[in-house]
Protein backbone atom coordinates (compact mmCIF):
# COMPACT_ATOMS: atom_id res chain seq x y z
CA UNK A 1 0.00 0.00 0.00
CA UNK A 2 1.30 2.99 -0.68
CA UNK A 3 -0.38 6.97 -0.86
CA UNK A 4 0.98 9.01 -3.55
CA UNK A 5 3.19 11.29 -1.82
CA UNK A 6 6.71 10.82 -3.82
CA UNK A 7 10.00 10.54 -1.81
CA UNK A 8 12.13 9.82 -4.56
CA UNK A 9 13.26 10.20 -7.83
CA UNK A 10 14.81 7.43 -9.67
CA UNK A 11 16.93 7.11 -12.71
CA UNK A 12 17.83 3.89 -15.18
CA UNK A 13 21.46 2.53 -14.73
CA UNK A 14 20.84 -0.55 -16.45
CA UNK A 15 18.27 -3.08 -18.48
CA UNK A 16 18.46 -6.51 -19.13
CA UNK A 17 16.52 -9.19 -20.51
CA UNK A 18 16.46 -12.91 -19.27
CA UNK A 19 13.55 -15.43 -20.32
CA UNK A 20 11.03 -12.72 -21.03
CA UNK A 21 11.73 -11.15 -17.50
CA UNK A 22 13.52 -7.31 -17.77
CA UNK A 23 15.72 -6.54 -15.07
CA UNK A 24 15.88 -2.79 -14.14
CA UNK A 25 18.51 -1.34 -12.12
CA UNK A 26 17.46 2.26 -10.63
CA UNK A 27 19.63 5.00 -8.51
CA UNK A 28 18.39 7.40 -6.22
CA UNK A 29 18.78 10.71 -6.92
CA UNK A 30 18.54 11.68 -3.08
CA UNK A 31 20.10 9.66 -0.76
CA UNK A 32 17.53 7.42 0.78
CA UNK A 33 16.75 7.83 4.43
CA UNK A 34 16.15 4.50 4.80
CA UNK A 35 17.88 1.37 3.10
CA UNK A 36 15.79 -0.73 0.88
CA UNK A 37 15.57 -4.40 1.86
CA UNK A 38 15.56 -7.27 -0.38
CA UNK A 39 12.06 -8.35 -0.95
CA UNK A 40 10.36 -4.87 0.22
CA UNK A 41 7.73 -3.46 -2.15
CA UNK A 42 8.63 -0.08 -3.91
CA UNK A 43 6.33 1.77 -6.31
CA UNK A 44 8.06 2.47 -9.77
CA UNK A 45 6.24 5.20 -11.36
CA UNK A 46 2.58 4.03 -9.81
CA UNK A 47 4.03 0.26 -10.58
CA UNK A 48 4.30 -1.68 -7.55
CA UNK A 49 7.55 -3.64 -7.77
CA UNK A 50 9.75 -5.92 -5.70
CA UNK A 51 13.29 -5.21 -5.18
CA UNK A 52 15.44 -7.96 -5.79
CA UNK A 53 18.99 -6.48 -5.02
CA UNK A 54 19.60 -3.40 -2.86
CA UNK A 55 22.78 -1.23 -2.25
CA UNK A 56 22.62 2.55 -0.80
CA UNK A 57 22.69 3.81 -4.03
CA UNK A 58 20.26 1.66 -6.31
CA UNK A 59 18.07 -0.98 -6.09
CA UNK A 60 17.21 -3.71 -8.89
CA UNK A 61 13.60 -5.05 -9.75
CA UNK A 62 12.60 -7.90 -12.56
CA UNK A 63 8.99 -6.95 -14.68
CA UNK A 64 7.25 -9.48 -16.14
CA UNK A 65 6.46 -8.78 -19.95
CA UNK A 66 2.31 -8.36 -18.99
CA UNK A 67 3.75 -5.27 -17.05
CA UNK A 68 5.80 -4.22 -18.86
CA UNK A 69 2.74 -3.70 -21.95
CA UNK A 70 0.62 -2.31 -19.72
CA UNK A 71 2.10 0.13 -17.92
CA UNK A 72 4.59 2.70 -19.11
CA UNK A 73 7.94 0.30 -17.37
CA UNK A 74 8.25 -0.98 -21.24
CA UNK A 75 9.42 2.25 -22.38
CA UNK A 76 11.96 2.69 -20.23
CA UNK A 77 15.30 3.49 -21.19
CA UNK A 78 19.04 3.49 -19.52
CA UNK A 79 18.98 7.36 -18.42
CA UNK A 80 14.95 7.65 -18.00
CA UNK A 81 13.62 9.03 -14.63
CA UNK A 82 11.10 7.76 -12.30
CA UNK A 83 8.82 8.30 -9.58
CA UNK A 84 9.76 6.61 -6.19
CA UNK A 85 7.63 5.62 -3.21
CA UNK A 86 8.32 3.10 -0.31
CA UNK A 87 5.70 1.14 1.04
CA UNK A 88 3.34 2.07 3.84
CA UNK A 89 4.43 0.83 7.37
CA UNK A 90 2.47 0.89 10.32
CA UNK A 91 2.35 4.45 12.02
CA UNK A 92 3.52 6.01 8.41
CA UNK A 93 1.72 9.63 7.88
CA UNK A 94 -1.10 9.27 4.69
CA UNK A 95 -0.70 12.26 3.24
CA UNK A 96 -2.08 11.38 -0.30
CA UNK A 97 -4.63 8.78 -1.23
CA UNK A 98 -4.71 5.01 -0.37
CA UNK A 99 -2.92 3.79 -3.98
CA UNK A 100 -2.15 0.18 -4.25
CA UNK A 101 0.51 0.27 -7.64
CA UNK A 102 -2.02 -1.49 -9.74
CA UNK A 103 -1.99 0.71 -12.51
CA UNK A 104 -5.73 0.11 -14.13
CA UNK A 105 -4.32 2.22 -17.51
CA UNK A 106 -2.35 4.48 -19.38
CA UNK A 107 -2.71 7.99 -20.75
CA UNK A 108 -1.74 10.04 -22.70
CA UNK A 109 -0.50 14.23 -21.67
CA UNK A 110 -2.76 16.36 -24.31
CA UNK A 111 -1.78 19.75 -23.17
CA UNK A 112 0.10 21.67 -20.58
CA UNK A 113 -0.57 25.29 -20.01
CA UNK A 114 0.66 27.51 -17.08
CA UNK A 115 -1.13 29.25 -14.85
CA UNK A 116 0.16 32.07 -12.88
CA UNK A 117 2.78 29.98 -10.50
CA UNK A 118 0.88 26.65 -11.64
CA UNK A 119 0.55 24.31 -14.44
CA UNK A 120 -2.72 22.53 -15.81
CA UNK A 121 -2.24 19.22 -17.52
CA UNK A 122 -4.92 17.60 -19.59
CA UNK A 123 -5.08 13.52 -19.65
CA UNK A 124 -6.31 11.65 -22.14
CA UNK A 125 -7.47 7.92 -21.37
CA UNK A 126 -9.83 5.50 -22.24
CA UNK A 127 -13.49 5.38 -21.12
CA UNK A 128 -13.01 2.26 -18.95
CA UNK A 129 -10.81 4.68 -16.68
CA UNK A 130 -12.10 8.44 -17.34
CA UNK A 131 -15.67 7.25 -16.32
CA UNK A 132 -14.42 6.59 -12.83
CA UNK A 133 -13.38 9.81 -12.42
CA UNK A 134 -15.15 13.26 -10.79
CA UNK A 135 -14.34 16.47 -10.18
CA UNK A 136 -12.57 17.16 -6.66
CA UNK A 137 -11.85 13.25 -6.85
CA UNK A 138 -8.80 11.53 -6.52
CA UNK A 139 -5.96 9.56 -9.08
CA UNK A 140 -2.53 8.36 -9.15
CA UNK A 141 -0.68 10.06 -12.03
CA UNK A 142 2.80 7.95 -12.11
CA UNK A 143 1.92 7.24 -8.88
CA UNK A 144 1.45 10.79 -7.86
CA UNK A 145 -1.62 11.32 -5.71
CA UNK A 146 -3.31 14.50 -7.64
CA UNK A 147 -6.74 16.35 -7.51
CA UNK A 148 -8.86 16.06 -10.24
CA UNK A 149 -10.13 19.44 -12.01
CA UNK A 150 -12.60 18.58 -14.16
CA UNK A 151 -13.83 16.20 -16.37
CA UNK A 152 -14.75 15.99 -20.09
CA UNK A 153 -15.85 13.41 -21.82
CA UNK A 154 -12.15 11.07 -21.99
CA UNK A 155 -10.13 14.14 -21.13
CA UNK A 156 -9.50 15.13 -17.22
CA UNK A 157 -7.43 17.70 -15.72
CA UNK A 158 -4.96 18.16 -13.37
CA UNK A 159 -3.35 21.66 -11.68
CA UNK A 160 -0.19 20.96 -10.57
CA UNK A 161 1.92 23.58 -7.95
CA UNK A 162 5.73 24.57 -8.76
CA UNK A 163 6.71 21.74 -5.21
CA UNK A 164 5.07 19.08 -7.41
CA UNK A 165 6.88 19.78 -10.90
CA UNK A 166 9.88 20.08 -9.07
CA UNK A 167 9.91 16.93 -7.02
CA UNK A 168 8.56 13.89 -9.33
CA UNK A 169 8.66 13.34 -12.80
CA UNK A 170 5.80 15.49 -14.34
CA UNK A 171 8.89 18.47 -14.50
CA UNK A 172 10.28 16.10 -16.86
CA UNK A 173 7.16 15.52 -19.13
CA UNK A 174 6.01 16.66 -22.56
CA UNK A 175 2.91 16.82 -24.85
CA UNK A 176 2.17 13.36 -25.79
CA UNK A 177 4.24 11.32 -22.64
CA UNK A 178 2.22 8.44 -21.60
CA UNK A 179 1.31 8.16 -17.72
CA UNK A 180 0.04 5.72 -15.68
CA UNK A 181 -3.21 5.55 -13.83
CA UNK A 182 -4.11 4.00 -11.16
CA UNK A 183 -8.08 5.25 -10.44
CA UNK A 184 -9.40 5.75 -6.60
CA UNK A 185 -9.63 2.17 -4.30
CA UNK A 186 -12.96 3.27 -2.46
CA UNK A 187 -14.32 4.22 -6.50
CA UNK A 188 -12.74 1.25 -7.63
CA UNK A 189 -14.82 -1.08 -4.85
CA UNK A 190 -17.76 1.31 -5.33
CA UNK A 191 -18.04 0.25 -9.15
CA UNK A 192 -17.78 -3.10 -8.22
CA UNK A 193 -20.33 -3.00 -5.34
CA UNK A 194 -22.75 -1.20 -7.41
CA UNK A 195 -22.28 -3.78 -10.30
CA UNK A 196 -23.29 -6.35 -8.31
CA UNK A 197 -26.44 -5.02 -6.73
CA UNK A 198 -27.12 -4.25 -10.31
CA UNK A 199 -31.16 -6.10 -10.65
CA UNK A 200 -30.50 -9.43 -12.48
CA UNK A 201 -32.80 -10.58 -15.34
CA UNK A 202 -35.51 -12.46 -13.29
CA UNK A 203 -35.42 -16.40 -13.53
CA UNK A 204 -39.36 -17.13 -12.46
CA UNK A 205 -40.91 -19.37 -14.10
CA UNK A 206 -44.15 -17.42 -15.99
CA UNK A 207 -47.49 -18.97 -16.66
CA UNK A 208 -47.77 -19.27 -19.85
CA UNK A 209 -43.90 -20.51 -20.55
CA UNK A 210 -45.56 -23.64 -18.43
CA UNK A 211 -48.26 -24.08 -20.54
CA UNK A 212 -46.16 -23.95 -23.29
CA UNK A 213 -44.33 -26.92 -21.98
CA UNK A 214 -47.39 -28.74 -21.70
CA UNK A 215 -48.04 -28.43 -18.15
Amino acid sequence: MFTGIIQNQGKVLKKTETGGIVRFRIGFQRKAKRRLEIGESIACEGVCLTAVKATSKYFEVDVVKETLAATTLGGLRIGSFLNLERSLRAGDPLGGHFVTGHVDGRGIITKIERRGKNWIFWFQADKAVTKLLAHKGSIAVDGISLTIQGVQGNRFKIAIIPHTLKETTLGRKKVKDPVNLEIDLITRYLKILSDELKPRKSTQLKLSKLIEQGF
